[in-house]
């Protein structure tokens, strides 16, 4: 039987809080509050909860869950092969709205799709979210809300689109800050040399709602596309990295440091200047060979 609890009631976050945790041990789904979007939770560690969260859904297994953690520690426990560059994103965003696609631990026993051997991490900032994680540990959580279909602000919105399919419903009110639309997490994928991020259309991960917002200055990991007049400097300015918080909330920056101040040269000393005989250009005004 499905029962929404109301929890900006203390009596009734606690009882909600006990079903939902007891909901999930039975490999059942629940929707509870995050700080982006409202989001369906099940068992990370159980195929047969997960794939009631994607029956809920109406999604196919090549769109697995995202999986939610209650500490930062949890990192090293579910991932492997964290990079420097990954672990300082999770130390300066988390808990917050920034998901990090990552290389699952092997030895875990879970089946949350076709994930292709990588997991994608969340800490959520969210009061409500963070005492279920802690009863419960990491949480398989996808949007609660069908697929196709705007992503759910209120336990009532998810509860229109989900219905029957999930066991409780925890009710924290309007998410992120009533009178805003949705705002879902950023998504960076971490598992290669260098940490990109992941656009939906690119990315099979399904996040706490169906596109992104990001702010990023990728400055540290990509470089600047040719410059039109090559008689400007060359330096690149300051960048700084930023996640999109919603409306009201203070924005997060982190400065990316050490960048390049300039392209490596294309030619080296043997070929020498554009000009000279030998180099593969031609070279122009007092610099072209004398003929």
């Amino acid at each position: 039987m499905t029962t929404t609890y109301n929890c900006t009631s203390e009596d009734q976050r606690a009882l909600g809080l006990e079903h939902a945790q007891r909901a999930i041990s039975e490999k059942k789904c629940v929707v509870f509050p995050t700080d982006t979007v409202y989001g369906i939770a099940a068992d990370a560690f159980s195929p047969q909860a997960v794939t009631m969260l994607l029956a809920s859904k109406g999604r196919g297994r090549t769109m697995p869950p995202p999986v939610l953690i209650p500490r930062i520690n949890a990192l090293d426990g579910l991932a492997t092969d964290v990079s420097a560059d990954a672990r300082k994103l999770a130390e300066a965003f988390w808990p917050g709205g920034l998901t990090l696609i990552l290389h699952a631990q092997p030895s875990l026993d879970w089946d949350l799709g076709e994930t292709q051997g990588t997991v994608a991490l969340r800490m959520p900032a969210d009061e409500v979210a963070q005492e279920l994680l802690t009863l419960t540990g990491p949480l398989a959580v996808s949007s609660a809300n069908r697929t196709g279909q705007p992503p759910a602000q209120t336990a009532a919105e998810a509860r229109a689109q989900l219905a029957e399919s999930v066991e409780v419903y925890l009710e924290g009110g309007f998410r992120p800050v009533e009178g805003t639309d949705a705002v879902p997490s950023t998504i960076v994928d971490a598992t290669g040399r260098s940490c990109a991020w992941c656009a939906t259309a690119q990315c099979p991960w399904s996040n706490s709602g169906s596109t992104f917002r990001a702010s990023w200055a990728w400055a540290r990991f990509r470089w600047l596309s040719p410059r039109k007049n090559p008689k400007k400097s060359r330096r690149r300015p300051n960048r700084q990295l930023t996640i999109q918080q919603p409306k009201g909330q203070p924005q997060k920056s982190r400065p990316l440091k050490k960048l390049p101040t300039s392209r490596p040269r294309r030619f080296g000393r043997l070929t020498g200047e554009p000009g000279t005989p030998g180099h593969p250009r031609p070279g122009r005004g007092r610099h072209a060979a004398q003929g």
